[in-house]
């Protein structure tokens, strides 16, 4: 649609689907923002009213036939992804789908296939971390082959809390280290086939029953393993960071400064944790630069008939991986990963995970 603004619909309008409605009406070019849903229809209209043409849509799956919207950002609960995702399918609507793409491995394959008999690319999923600067310089590094073989990666993912009640320990390995699954395919170019996690002591801080920290390990394709901490309550900020160890050097995405890094909690109720500078507070004002790369790049590709960034098999693919890490949670065993063969699923000759362009 050359010449034309994509016509963009968000379903859920919750903290991740306002910051969208907001990116599309302040930063994105080529797009304008005309519809939300929400189960919460007081939240979609109080949403609606804050940016000029926008409804507030009852049902989402209205959202997603009506004819005036020509592409969808799906930013609802993990629960609910495949019955619209499908839907945005039957209806050859370009679609971003926030992670995870469905809460299992059998549910985001199915998505992976009704998009392949769709006959056209329509899904990207969102790991905003391939957009970031960083991360996206780190991948061109290592694909360079300036530094050699990548041998490891040291993944880094802590939230200075959760206040979901509900987030519980199987929540820290779908919808939290699934961004580390999706970092170490992008980084490493290939597939995850083993992961393990471990359940260090527990933080005071966490509810009750909660595994928090974790630290899991990934076995990569060609032998590479990812070490990864995900620490949801760890009081200080928002820091995420990656480190590659490769034949003939290393190199962090994600550190804010150079030399010694430490971090400590803030000296009264409520002041941000330091480093000697303030520790981002969560993931917007940390990665706000790489939503709003992620959707501009979104939006240029629909209105192109194109899809950039992670797409649904790399969704499908970090399901499969964190299916297996909620079996490795129970046990504390190493879990093979159950994953599809892409040539049979997608055809002979079917795209590898590429980095940013």
């Amino acid at each position: 649609m050359p010449g034309q603004d994509l016509r963009v619909g968000i379903i859920g309008v919750g903290v991740m689907g306002g910051d969208h409605a907001d990116r599309l009406a302040r930063r994105i070019g080529g797009a304008r923002l005309v519809a939300v849903a929400d189960p919460d229809e007081a939240r979609a209209r109080a949403l609606a009213a804050r940016h000029d043409g926008v409804r507030a849509v009852a049902d989402p799956l209205a959202l997603v036939a009506d004819e005036e919207v020509d592409a969808v950002i799906v930013a609802s609960p993990g629960f609910v992804h495949e019955e619209q995702v499908l839907a945005c399918i039957a209806h050859s609507k370009p679609t971003l789908c926030e992670k995870p793409l469905t809460m299992d491995s059998a549910s985001s394959l199915r998505v992976v296939e009704a998009e392949r008999d769709a006959g056209r690319p329509l899904v990207q999923v969102g790991f905003m971390r391939r957009f970031d600067p960083q991360y996206a310089e780190l991948r061109q590094l290592l694909a360079s082959g300036r530094l050699g073989r990548t041998l490891l990666l040291h993944n880094t993912h802590r939230n200075k809390s959760v206040p979901n009640a509900d987030f519980r320990s199987e929540m820290i390995v779908r919808d939290s280290l699934v961004h580390e699954v999706d970092v170490a395919r992008f980084m490493f170019g290939e597939e995850i086939v083993a992961i393990q996690v471990l359940s260090p002591a527990p933080t005071s801080h966490a509810l009750d029953g909660v595994v928090d920290p974790q630290v899991a390990v990934f076995t990569m394709a060609g032998g590479g393993l990812v070490t990864n901490e995900v620490f949801v309550n760890c009081q200080v900020g928002y820091e995420v960071r990656c480190e590659a160890v490769a034949e003939r050097g290393s190199a962090i995405a994600g550190r804010p400064q150079t030399g010694l890094y430490a971090t400590s909690v803030g000296e009264s109720a409520g002041a941000p944790g330091s480093w000697g500078g303030a520790v981002d507070p969560d993931y917007t004002v940390r990665f706000g630069l790489a939503y709003d790369r992620e959707v501009q790049a979104w939006v240029d590709a629909a209105r192109r008939g194109e899809v950039v960034g992670a797409t649904s098999w790399d969704g499908f693919a970090a399901t499969a991986v964190c299916t297996a890490g909620m079996q490795s949670l129970a046990t504390g065993e190493r879990v093979a990963v159950d994953l599809a063969d892409r040539e049979v699923v997608l055809g002979v000759g079917a795209r590898a995970a590429q980095p940013i362009p």
